[in-house]
């Protein structure tokens, strides 16, 4: 076949297509998906493996197909959140030549080495791959509040369906690395779970003292948080340069004094140090070596690994 015919048929293809978007995957997160699409006035195609879950899209407008070969057929971009990438891979070999120069947009998540992997296997099959990373819970779904990163060699795909993608919450596309985004959404989570753990600590100490924890939480808590989240481009710049010592807003000598007068009154009211123990070798660690006025933000030397190889500094 000619290859304006090629173009022809495709195109004539895509505008008869069944949905605008098929979203493959329904648990919570990809229940929330369908439905923020759903609720800006997408056609929506849903498939899952397991039977069940589609009720509720279904009365919402949803298409519900029991067959994979005809959901990915019934669309040029077709979303993917299941469990992790060896699902992704269980979900879209077996019908590989289907979604051939179709648009995959995964927003499963996975480690960056995944999404490469991914991006590799889909260029092969002529698909255009997108790799995503949700920084949102399903509730946040089609809110400003959810923040989905996407990454890959496809940018032109990207802005092409943004519209659609800003249907499910901010939308912002992070370089052409397919790892990127997993790299970057990790990186976010993993400062989530650092800071949810404290305010777990905290919470925990009071609730034994018999203090309100919801009114500590709203009215001294939450505004503290907020206070600090100021100075994390700071904590960025000094990690950038390597100069922990420049406009130092505690050192880490008054702050290991602190943090074990924190985990012997934690201790005190029963309450287990084991979240805040790591944090105290760390900076006791940098303390040893060297560095007692350096900013928190030195203890990012005793977190780097030193790789085989690799020169020490």
């Amino acid at each position: 076949m000619h290859s304006l015919d090629k173009l022809f048929f495709q195109k004539i293809l895509e505008e008869n297509m069944m949905g605008d978007v098929t979203v493959l995957g329904l648990g919570m997160m990809g229940q929330a998906l369908a439905h923020a699409l759903l609720k800006a006035g997408h056609k929506v195609t849903v498939w899952n493996r397991t039977a069940g879950k589609d009720g509720t899209l279904v009365a919402e407008g949803a298409i519900a197909v029991t067959s994979l070969r005809d959901a990915v057929q019934s669309s040029s971009l077709i979303i993917i959140c299941v469990s992790d990438y060896p699902a992704v891979r269980a979900v879209l070999e077996p019908v590989e030549q289907d979604i051939s120069q179709r648009v995959i947009v995964n927003l499963t998540t996975g480690t960056p080495d995944e999404a490469r992997s991914m991006s590799t296997w889909a260029a092969a099959l002529n698909i255009e791959y997108i790799d995503g990373g949700i920084m949102a819970v399903p509730p946040q779904i089609g809110t400003e509040a959810a923040l989905i990163l996407y990454s890959g060699n496809h940018e032109n795909t990207f802005i092409k369906h943004c519209a659609l993608l800003k249907s499910i919450g901010q939308a912002r596309y992070v370089g052409a690395d397919p790892g990127l985004a997993s790299l970057l959404e990790l990186a976010m989570n993993a400062a989530v779970i650092g800071m949810i753990g404290g305010v777990i600590h905290a919470m925990t100490m009071t609730v034994e003292e018999k203090t309100n924890i919801v009114d500590f939480a709203k009215s001294l808590l939450k505004p503290c948080l907020n206070a600090i989240s100021e100075f994390i481009p700071h904590f960025a710049q000094q990690i950038a340069s390597g100069d922990y010592t420049n406009n130092v807003l505690s050192q880490l000598g008054p702050m290991s004094t602190a943090l074990a007068d924190i985990r012997r009154v934690s201790r005190d009211l029963n309450v287990s140090t084991e979240l805040l123990d790591p944090i105290q070798a760390l900076i006791d660690r940098r303390i040893a070596s060297g560095f007692p006025y350096d900013e928190f933000s030195g203890v990012c030397e005793e977190l780097k690994l030193k790789r085989p190889g690799k020169p020490e500094d």
